[in-house]
């Protein structure tokens, strides 16, 4: 990564911050409704992988822990943001949630709910890809927990077999909701999993977004060239519970203060202002800066947008005796 680009890096990374503490907040306001999963401790892993692509013109796929990665793929942060509040404004027109975020203009090909649902899909979408002869490269985020289910297996056998375009991405957060890695998966690094299916991949640290931009750069140039997939992990650790229903009262606070210590943000906040390139009053400006824009232009435009009207409840729903599809319903 250019020195140049590190101090963007940076905001960006400071923004998925306060960006998912302020979806928190708005949640305990009851502004936020459903499940809700939030990112903090994980920003260098989309931020990092990301800026080694090429965003919108390769396709994104992830699951639900998918804000981060639909605003670095492009998406608008109001219209993230007012799809959490369920308005009409949304990226999903208030239908999706935080689960179901799409921006299909950027290529985002959205968050999913059901655990190990992307990867199909992204086998699907890089084989599109490939019968069109097209340079684009599908990448597609995952848990470690989500390695277990059989679409995982399914998935990177086909990947394999029909040399497809497509990287895909394992946050490890050590955790799937509350049940440690240790205690679900036999082998414990997730990269080792798929020498089974002779797909070359990596593990690096997901807190150091330099050495994630870095192994990502090397995992998409593979693809892109048309050597066919690969697999990065990335160590990484989430700052909160699963999601806003977890207590979190299963994990050790010595483990959280461990992790705590190599925070993403001031990892990177450091190692700009030894060299030089930052001040620490420059960092509180561009903090200031975020939170003020976060407030006065995100959840304001949330706030004040329009709730979907209740008359095109079934718009969007797609059901054999839904009379929207059969034209009953004008």
């Amino acid at each position: 990564m250019k020195n140049a680009d590190k101090k963007r890096v940076l905001r960006e990374m400071l923004f998925a911050r306060r960006f998912e503490e302020r979806c928190y907040e708005a949640y305990v306001e009851r502004k936020i409704g459903g499940f809700l999963h939030l990112y903090p401790g994980e920003e260098a892993c989309a931020i990092g992988v990301l800026e080694a692509a090429k965003v919108g013109h390769d396709y994104v796929i992830t699951s639900y822990r998918d804000h981060i990665h639909a605003i670095k793929s492009g998406a608008d942060p109001k219209k993230v943001m007012a799809e959490l509040y369920a308005r009409e404004t949304g990226v999903s027109k208030g239908r999706g949630g935080s689960m179901h975020i799409f921006d299909i203009a950027n290529r985002f090909m959205g968050g999913y709910a059901l655990v190990g649902g992307p990867f199909p899909l992204a086998a699907g979408i890089a084989k599109g890809i490939q019968m069109q002869g097209g340079d684009e490269i599908c990448i597609c985020f995952l848990g470690d927990a989500a390695n277990n289910q059989g679409t995982f297996h399914e998935s990177l056998n086909m990947a394999k077999i029909w040399n497809l375009p497509v990287l895909y991405v394992c946050e490890n957060n050590l955790y799937g909701i509350g049940t440690r890695i240790d205690r679900s998966t036999a082998v414990i690094d997730q990269y080792k999993r798929v020498s089974g299916y002779n797909i070359p991949s990596a593990q690096e640290d997901g807190q150091d977004v330099d050495l994630v931009y870095k192994a990502a750069n090397k995992a998409i140039r593979h693809v892109r060239a048309g050597k066919g997939p690969y697999f990065l992990e990335l160590m990484t650790y989430r700052y909160r519970g699963h999601s806003m229903s977890d207590s979190n009262a299963y994990r050790a606070k010595t483990e959280e203060r461990m992790w705590s210590g190599r925070d993403p943000v001031i990892m990177l906040r450091d190692r700009l202002i030894e060299a030089g390139q930052l001040t620490h009053d420059e960092f509180k400006e561009m903090d200031t800066e975020i939170l003020d824009e976060i407030e006065d232009e995100i959840i304001r435009y949330a706030a004040e947008s329009p709730e979907p009207p209740a008359s095109e409840v079934g718009r969007y729903v797609l059901a054999e005796n839904d009379p929207w599809v059969k034209g009953g319903v004008q």
